[in-house]
């Protein structure tokens, strides 16, 4: 019998992991738009480098997940250490630095490769304690790192306020260290309690392979992209949405607040509903909320009503989260989990984040906040078919 540690030892400590690590997502993504914006980069440039942030990972993440799965005894948080200890360093040159586009981009390209990189493996980490039978708890731990990204919004909000926009790298630096140093606190996982079996079955297999062998799964993935190619953007833009409806920075604020504390109500609710719907009625259900989420923006005329309806996050992008992760542990092999859970955030925040930012930037300088709000609208519904279809597969595959 493998002796594993305290349950409340890791859940206490992955809480705290997640915590740091949105609090720290939210210094630089909620916040990047605003700091180039103010570097003189048009709407256009803003959603490149949000792209090739996203493309960095989509590029790195499937790559490193597949040489977590090859090398299993590697402990996942040895991994997560390095690429944050490097990405703090890279940080370090973007706030003294002041780059133009190509210096930018190459930067963000390495936070990409970095940072992002640390999504599925965080999500990995639990995922490894759950499949060898200790009950982490990941929703309630993914649940309060939206709360800490909401709250980091607001506190961050009111510092690049006082001590300009600026002044929040300093702060992403920090978390980032804090985080460093949590991982190295969190318990490594047990090498005698990974999967046994013959080396054929534990063969970890490519990403081809994954797509061929369950079509379903496949399908669903291109759901999941065309849903967050919708809903990404929202995040990226919410400054110009807010400005569109007359608010400013200090609203911006209170509007990603209001975004983010709302996925965790949808984290608490998600075990209920996973035991009624499955991963699966999950997946449907977050990918329609996602797709109206543009909608309901785009029928928000004043920043009163923008406010109001932040919480549909809850229902959408809340659950999507908790959601793909236990979809993908349940759809792919026990020796390609690691790479699963890179293969759904690649396109879901890599692929979808990349293209919907990309779009959406040059949709606002071509014709508006509301033009790109009904184009994101119409890129959701598809996803919404596509997923109802995934299902239906599914079932017939049974």
């Amino acid at each position: 019998m493998t002796a594993m540690p305290s349950l409340r030892r890791v859940n206490a400590l992955y809480t705290m992991v997640q915590l740091t690590y949105w609090a720290a997502f939210a210094a630089f993504a909620g916040y990047q738009t605003a700091l180039l914006l103010g570097r003189g980069f048009s709407s256009g440039e803003v959603g490149t480098f949000a792209a090739i942030r996203c493309l960095a990972g989509i590029l790195a993440q499937p790559l490193l997940g597949g040489w977590a799965d090859r090398h299993p005894k590697v402990p996942l948080k040895h991994i997560l250490r390095l690429c944050l200890a490097v990405s703090l360093a890279v940080n370090g040159v973007f706030y003294c630095t002041r780059p133009g586009f190509w210096g930018t981009a190459l930067i963000f390209l390495a936070l990409g490769v970095l940072e992002l990189n640390a999504y599925p493996l965080l999500d990995s980490m639990a995922v490894q304690f759950i499949n060898a039978g200790l009950p982490v708890n990941y929703s309630l731990g993914r649940g309060l790192g939206s709360f800490a990204y909401a709250v980091a919004c607001v506190v961050l909000g009111r510092q690049g306020a006082y001590l300009g926009v600026e002044s929040v790298l300093l702060s992403h630096m920090a978390l980032l260290a804090a985080l460093i140093v949590i991982l190295s606190l969190y318990p490594t996982f047990p090498v005698q309690a990974l999967p046994s079996g013959t080396p054929e079955e534990q063969q970890p297999h490519s990403i081809r392979f994954l797509l061929r062998s369950n079509p379903a799964f496949s399908l669903m993935l291109a759901a999941v992209f065309l849903a967050l190619t919708a809903v990404m953007p929202i995040v990226s833009f919410l400054i110009s949405i807010v400005a569109a409806r007359g608010g400013g920075a200090g609203d911006l604020g209170v509007a990603l607040f209001l975004m983010g504390a709302s996925e965790l109500p949808a984290a608490m609710l998600f075990p209920r509903l996973w035991r009624h719907l499955g991963s699966r009625g999950m997946m449907v259900l977050s990918v329609a909320f996602m797709a109206a989420k543009p909608l309901v923006f785009l029928l928000s005329p004043s920043l009163s009503l923008l406010l109001l309806v932040q919480p549909i996050q809850m229902l959408g992008y809340g659950l999507f989260t908790p959601a793909s992760v236990y979809y993908a542990n349940e759809n792919v092999p026990a020796a390609d989990r690691v790479r699963g859970q890179a293969v759904m955030m690649m396109a879901s925040n890599g692929l979808g984040g990349m293209a919907g930012n990309l779009i959406a930037g040059y949709a606002i300088d071509l014709g508006g906040v509301n033009f790109m709000l009904g184009l994101c609208g119409a890129i959701g519904a598809l996803g919404l078919v596509l997923a109802l279809l995934a299902a239906r597969l599914h079932r017939r595959t049974r």
